[in-house]
């Protein structure tokens, strides 16, 4: 195999997302010469870039214009200076001038289609920049080499969606990893020993059951909620847990850095994957951090949504809740009382842990892509 050069581009923190850190590293171990231009305006992380991982920080508080124009003018010098053999879109909004470079160098163009991105949950009452995504997409999703997605109805869909048929299933999947229990969860948040935790990894948007679980939570009083990541509706959830009167039980504990959170997320009883079906994009959702709990050794409560519902039939590691219900207190209380059950699903986590990983995963088609 010849080590090729590889750029990838990502709107996003490369050192905050699981996947293009999975990728970066395991394109690395191939003996590939990989750079990753990323963006980063909301975490307050302040990563410590090297010559080949590029985190640029953009300001989102002024105009949308200026946000854009900067993204746009970084990532065109970042290109400017590649000359690559392979170029990696890692969203729609890198993809038109990655797809570019691509061209004028003669190089292969992957788009990793992460998103139904014309469908997002965000832009639902957003019709202009739908319609702008959706146009960026179609002129130039063709000009890929491979299109690769999240999970096998997404490639699906945009086989049927797109008239291609050159798609690549690669799931959201984490590195196994040895739980080494360094930090104590339930000591740090002074949580009793005869309480459960339930966890929510992931970013705190509209759609993900956050403010329905905490109404759900009022009145079970042994559970305490635990919440790692930031979004745009924190200040909501918070406000709720003081209305509803659970502050106490309710842990925000904003970002946590990607080496840590492993040992964070594998302190809890219970994860939480909670997905409304309040767009397509979030229809066809097979979240990671499904496949993090498991890896972390905790049973997963989850939608009905059809990706996620097959992970949990196939494997039997949780359990299937209606967020729809009019009591989803009572369904969650049927799960948190389901003690027998809960004992089974411990002991499915880790061999499920062994089939669902990022290295089984990437093994199916890297030499595929990257021989």
């Amino acid at each position: 195999m010849k080590p090729k050069r590889i750029f990838i581009a990502f709107l996003g923190n490369a050192y905050l997302d699981t996947r293009l850190t999975n990728l970066y590293t395991s394109l690395v171990q191939m003996g590939h010469e990989v750079y990753v231009t990323s963006f980063d305006w909301a975490s307050g992380i302040q990563a410590q870039n090297s010559d080949k991982i590029a985190v640029n920080k953009l300001d989102k508080s002024g105009s949308s214009l200026k946000y854009y124009f900067n993204f746009i003018r970084i990532l065109f010098n970042a290109l400017r200076k590649s000359k690559a053999d392979i170029y990696i879109a890692e969203d729609v909004y890198t993809l038109p001038l990655v797809s570019v470079f691509a061209k004028l160098n003669k190089a292969k163009l992957y788009y990793d289609c992460r998103e139904l991105y014309p469908f997002l949950a965000g832009l639902r009452n957003k019709k202009i920049t739908q319609s702008v995504i959706k146009f960026a997409e179609r002129m130039f999703i063709g000009k890929a080499d491979f299109i690769i997605t999240t999970g096998s109805m997404d490639a699906e869909f945009i086989q049927n969606y797109y008239k291609t048929t050159n798609t690549v299933v690669l799931r959201n999947l984490p590195k196994l990893r040895e739980i080494r229990n360094e930090i104590n969860l339930r000591y740090i948040l002074n949580i009793p020993a005869d309480c459960k935790i339930l966890l929510y990894q992931g970013v705190l948007f509209e759609g993900r059951g956050l403010e329905k679980t905490l109404t759900a939570i009022k009145d079970l009083h042994n559970i305490h909620f635990v919440l790692l990541g930031e979004g745009n509706i924190r200040s909501t959830l918070e406000r709720l847990a003081h209305d509803l009167k659970i502050g106490e039980r309710v842990h925000f504990l904003g970002q946590i850095q990607q080496e840590l959170l492993h040992e964070y997320t594998s302190q809890a009883d219970y994860g939480l994957a909670l997905i409304e079906n309040i767009s397509l994009s979030y229809y066809y959702a097979l979240p990671n951090k499904m496949f993090e709990y498991i890896a972390a050794g905790i049973p997963v409560i989850s939608s009905s949504l059809p990706q996620m519902k097959d992970i949990i039939e196939t494997y039997n590691v949780g359990w299937i809740v209606d967020i729809e219900a009019a009591e989803l207190k009572d369904e969650l209380n049927k799960v948190f009382s389901d003690s027998v059950n809960y004992n089974n699903i411990l002991l499915n986590l880790k061999p499920t842990a062994g089939i669902l990983n990022w290295d089984n995963e990437f093994s199916k088609f890297k030499n595929l892509l990257f021989d």
